[in-house]
């Protein structure tokens, strides 16, 4: 047999029931029900006014808004946006109060959600977040050689024989010294890697490298890290990124690739090998004969001179203070941390990291001089 259920319609036509039958009083009843007095008086005057379909729930709307925007200026809101169905509310509001100027117009925040109400307005898609570079890009220019080096691929083209070509250009950001043009036939770490280690074996290490974020600077993963990035940090070369979508920031560099397209990419050569021949004499007249206007109309070879930081025969492991706790990372990218795995970046497989207690309970996980995550021990995240 089914359990039986009372509603709150059921319980309010009882009440009214037992109030008409004059059996209790009002204060009993309201007692008997769990209802306050000032209710009871209610229920019984809307049964008096208009039966017992008038206990049902009424809405709690007001009857009257004076904040509202007045119908006729919604409905001319509405239809000025299907005839234009590309405007914002700005510019709907605009042409309005031109036609209408006594009208009081809503507010832009108003007009918009009036348009939204109405279906008018598609939702905007929500972007993923992603995770923010190691660094940002520095504030100032660099003043020096090697303070800061700038690294970038020009974009591939296709040589004679219809192979593509990835050229990688690395510049000095102060004397504007091109150090390297390299053109390779991908931007695999397997290519660009080499291309950094003859540099770093003819001109020494720099003190940071500026790059954008794609492959194989940067990844998607944690902190943007990439194989190569992990690399540099490990020879204690600071990273710096410019914003996505921001190439702007590295405009130097784009500048000289502008340079190089014009002057070794257009037509292309016959092949890769004579491509190479282009881009090495575009760097020797590029440094050595080509007058710069940022550099007062002198030449990136009076101005360049190596770095004293030598590249090392063998990269050295990274040191951490005594007072850390050192892990090392695991193959799949994890890191196991008191008895339990953290993922942290496949870029950092076989690389130690440190953890060092900045607060009861709070750790920092760094690599290098990269603050990676904090670790809290009371949720036992990672984030």
């Amino acid at each position: 047999m089914p359990w039986s259920t009372t509603t709150p319609m059921d319980q309010r036509a009882r009440f009214i029931f037992d109030l008409r039958s004059c059996r209790y009083t009002m204060t009993e009843l309201c007692e008997r029900y769990g209802v306050s007095r000032k209710t009871g008086y209610k229920w019984a005057e809307r049964y008096v006014d208009g039966g017992i379909e008038s206990l049902q729930d009424r809405s709690r709307a007001p009857h009257h808004s004076p904040q509202r925007t007045p119908e006729p200026l919604r409905e001319a809101l509405i239809e000025a946006r299907q005839a234009h169905p590309t405007w914002g509310p700005k510019k709907l509001l605009r042409i309005l109060s031109n036609r209408h100027p006594t009208w009081p117009w809503p507010a832009l925040s108003t007009a918009g959600e009036i348009l939204r109400q109405a279906g008018l307005v598609a939702p905007r898609r929500r972007r993923r977040r992603r995770p923010q570079p190691p660094t940002q890009p520095l504030k100032t220019a660099p003043t020096r050689p090697n303070q800061l080096w700038t690294a970038d691929f020009k974009g591939e083209f296709r040589t004679g024989d219809h192979r593509y070509c990835y050229p990688l250009t690395i510049a000095d950001g102060c004397s504007r010294f091109l150090l390297a043009c390299e053109g390779q036939s991908s931007t695999s770490i397997e290519q660009t890697r080499p291309g950094f280690e003859r540099t770093f074996e003819t001109y020494g290490l720099p003190d940071g490298i500026l790059t954008d974020n794609g492959p194989p600077f940067g990844s998607h993963g944690l902190l943007r890290l990439s194989k190569l990035s992990v690399w540099f940090a490990k020879l204690g070369i600071e990273l710096y990124r410019i914003q996505p979508g921001h190439p702007e920031q590295n405009g130097s560099h784009e500048r000289m690739h502008r340079t190089l397209k014009r002057e070794t990419a257009r037509p292309p050569a016959a092949d890769l090998q004579s491509q190479q021949a282009r881009f090495d004499a575009f760097v020797q007249e590029y440094n050595d004969e080509r007058p710069h206007e940022a550099l007062d109309q002198e030449c990136p070879q009076s101005l360049y001179q190596a770095s004293l930081r030598p590249y090392p025969q063998q990269v050295p492991e990274v040191d951490y203070p005594g007072h850390f706790e050192v892990r090392r990372v695991r193959p799949n990218g994890e890191v196991k941390w008191q008895g339990q795995r953290h993922f942290l970046s496949e870029a950092l497989a076989g690389e130690r990291v440190g953890f060092e207690e900045v607060d009861d309970g709070i750790w920092s996980v760094v690599f290098a001089t990269i603050l990676l995550a904090r670790y809290d021990e009371r949720e036992r995240l990672i984030s």
